[in-house]
């Protein structure tokens, strides 16, 4: 029996705060106006599959209330559903009326001739089987007859899954070696990170996947990438694999996504740096502790002596294994016989079309480098340039924007060659990030080598445009940007183009002294959490969620107002902690990915939780989100420990029991996250993923002891897999 790596390697979803820069930390107030809401697009489903084994899937409550008759259309202005209570069964619970079935779970197969997975921990070909650990999904309609796009297509279409990273517990028969791992097990943990490409469709009611489709497809930690944009070929960028900087292998650690308006897939490189090591004498070899590298490699997080994630570096001498190891060993000036820059290739957006496997695979360099959550657009106008809006994943990072140079072309919205017109609108534009000012203003500020305080920036010294893109952190540090807590997706509601940010939680947040961060007015909660009778956690526990809205509507605004549109907490908690008033219908924590459905203009809030496990599993809530500055001014009378403080901040309208409501809860011990929908609105596709992520590992050979046994039930390894929801009455979701 091989021996099992310790599982707290493993535990890497806590998001490392590498932020020690003394910007402010978010200064806040809210603005006002009341308006409709909106809606955005990503879908797919409604229910069964070809391939899946018994289900662990319940709906409750009672009947629908306010129901409009199936195939209505139009924006839902009132949920017509009753609330899912919440619960810890190893399920997934929905509302009476609605059917959840799972539809792609980790193992399956994606081609001719590969058999159903054993889930024993012996199944290989994963370059042909579902990856690992589902996240961010997109739905992407085909033309009837399979040759092309068909955005209004609800009957078939292609799903773009990211899968994020492994469950190593359940990956292998006994567990994952310890290091020097074995080979074989490396290559197949590096097969199951990526993504998936597969084709679904409906016939008489019930969604499948294809699993002969032409277009399937998985992309994977070891798939060859064009590096495209501004950084580009910098010396920065230039590796052994590489030595033009041109190109890279793999993404991995893929999070949120995002599409374009010209119908291709962003992929968003989240915590890809605990996947790499340095030796403990890396920083003396490099030139000390102030070296240019040195400190850029420390303020994404890794120092010299880290230990990598999973120990891929110790699969063998080979090139394969070697690009894991980010040490300078080799003894060029310039980094070509070895991966001392191998950590710049990854932290981008990396753009995909999902109709075409043998389309380049581009990472979009101009878009900047950090622990990219999702990629969200504004709605797009003829003449003027694209928005996309990003966040940074760890505590006390930032919100960017990435501004077009070229201005929209609506025929650029079908056009002949999608990565041609990538090329054009996200290889050439400006990078901005967020300072956000206590009177609800904020600016976008400029990150561009000619910015006074970034060629200035006595902590760095950037060599050129492509410097400040690699290392944005460290030029949004320059200029000042606004410390947020661990912003994760973004999302646009179109009917309003206000944009919005999830803000998981920061548990570093503090009332006093001199520690980062204090509270102030955007981030105005620190306070003890109790879980079970203990005070578990500290800090801004249950995260909340801002949203933007550019002046004038304009993408290339460089001044938004913004307000916070709720704050997630438990429904018992104090007036000072559950400041949106929220019910046990609606409450909430830890709020990470959101989306609008283009075909409702509900609001899809997911969760990422550990405060409140206790109570509930992770959920998914439906929203009538409102208009910012919809609410007004409060005063938050915080205590955390033996200090308190009154911080007044301003916070939108508080939702009724008719416009947020929990729709769904996951099962034991997994997140639930990725959401989209068919262009009818009809099915919704979610990703449940890591159920059963805290079973160790000396119950593996126990299966009745592990946390999970979802989704085949009885004592089978738990799977991470997409679930497709329908209305039992064919109507549209929500209503």
């Amino acid at each position: 029996m091989n021996k099992p790596v310790d599982q707290s390697l493993l535990a890497f979803r806590e998001e490392d705060h590498s932020n020690t820069s003394d910007n402010p930390t978010f200064e806040s107030v809210l603005n006002a106006r009341l308006s409709r809401r909106g809606v955005l697009r990503g879908s797919v489903g409604t229910a069964a599959t070809a391939v899946m084994g018994s289900l662990s899937l319940s709906a409750c409550g009672g009947g629908d209330d306010d129901t409009p008759a199936a195939g209505s259309t139009g924006a839902i202005t009132s949920l017509g559903f009753t609330a899912v209570a919440k619960t810890l069964a190893d399920t997934i619970t929905v509302p009476a009326g609605y059917t959840a079935t799972v539809l792609y779970r980790t193992g399956d197969p994606i081609a001719s001739g590969i058999a159903a997975a054993k889930n024993d921990g012996t199944d290989g070909d994963f370059d042909k089987r579902s990856g690992d650990c589902h996240d961010g999904i997109e739905y992407f309609g085909l033309n009837a007859a399979g040759t092309g796009p068909d955005a209004s297509n609800s009957e078939r279409g292609l799903l773009g899954m990211n899968h994020e990273y492994q469950n190593n517990l359940f990956l292998h028969a006994n567990g994952p070696t310890a290091n020097p791992r074995p080979a074989a097990e490396v290559d197949k943990e590096v097969a199951v990170h990526g993504l998936s490409i597969v084709e679904v469709k409906r016939s008489g009611g019930v969604i499948s996947y294809v699993q002969d489709s032409s277009f399937n497809r998985r992309i994977t930690a070891a798939t060859t990438m064009v590096l495209s944009g501004a950084a580009a070929g910098d010396a920065l960028m230039k590796t052994k694999y590489s030595i033009d900087g041109s190109t890279t292998r793999g993404t991995q650690n893929n999070c949120g996504t995002g599409t374009t308006p010209w119908g291709t897939l962003i992929t968003c490189e989240e915590n890809w740096i605990g996947y790499f090591t340095r030796s403990s004498t890396d920083d003396t070899t490099r030139g000390g502790s102030t070296a240019r590298s040195v400190v850029s490699l420390k303020r994404y997080g890794l120092a010299a002596g880290a230990a990598s994630r999973y120990g891929w570096e110790t699969g063998g001498s080979a090139d394969l294994y070697a690009r894991w190891n980010a040490s300078q060993i080799g003894t060029s000036t310039d980094g070509t016989d070895d991966y001392r820059n191998i950590t710049n290739n990854f932290g981008w957006n990396v753009e995909i079309d999902p109709y075409n496997r043998s389309a380049a695979i581009r990472k979009r360099t101009s878009m900047g480098r950090f622990a990219h959550e999702a990629a969200a657009y504004l709605t797009p106008v003829a003449g003027k340039p694209l928005a996309f809006y990003m966040g940074d994943d760890s505590r006390g990072e930032y919100i960017y924007k990435f501004v077009s140079t070229a201005n929209w072309a609506a025929a650029d919205a079908t056009p002949a060659d999608r990565i041609a017109t990538g090329d054009k609108y996200l290889d050439s534009g400006k990078l901005y990030v967020a300072k956000f000012n206590a009177d609800g203003t904020g600016q976008w500020l400029l990150l561009d080598i000619g910015v006074a305080a970034i060629a200035g920036y006595a902590t760095y010294t950037f060599a050129n445009q492509a410097d400040v893109l690699i290392n944005a952190r460290l030029a949004a540090d320059a200029v000042g940007a606004t410390k947020m807590d661990r912003p994760e997706w973004s999302t646009v509601n179109p009917a309003t183009d206000d944009i919005y940010f999830t803000l998981t939680n920061n548990t570093n947040r503090v009332l006093t002294g001199t520690a980062y961060p204090l509270v102030d007015a955007a981030n105005p909660r620190a306070y003890n959490d109790t879980k079970g009778t203990a005070t578990a956690q500290k800090g801004n526990v249950n995260g909340h969620i801002i949203r933007i809205s550019e002046t004038g509507r304009d993408p290339a605004a460089t001044a938004f107002s913004w307000d916070v549109y709720l704050f997630g907490a438990e429904s018992t908690a104090a007036e000072a902690i559950n400041l949106s008033g929220l019910t046990a219908d609606q409450d909430f924590s830890s709020p990470d990915g959101m989306r609008f459905a283009n075909s409702t203009g509900l609001a899809w809030i997911e969760t990422d939780d550990g405060a409140y496990t206790d109570v509930t599993n992770c959920m998914l809530l439906a929203a009538v989100a409102g208009t910012r500055g919809d609410g007004g001014k409060v005063t938050v009378n915080n205590t955390r420990d033996t200090v308190t403080l009154a911080v007044d901040t301003y916070m939108g309208k508080k939702p009724t029991a008719t416009t947020l409501k929990r729709f769904l809860v996951g099962p034991a011990q997994a997140e639930v996250t990725g959401i989209c929908e068919t262009p009818d609105g009809k099915a919704i596709f979610i990703n449940i993923q890591h159920p059963g992520e805290d079973t160790t590992a000396a119950t593996l050979a126990t299966p009745s002891a592990y946390g999970s046994h979802w989704p085949d039930g009885g004592t089978a390894r738990p799977r991470s897999a997409t679930v497709v929801i329908t209305k039992n009455d064919g109507g549209r979701i929500g209503s």
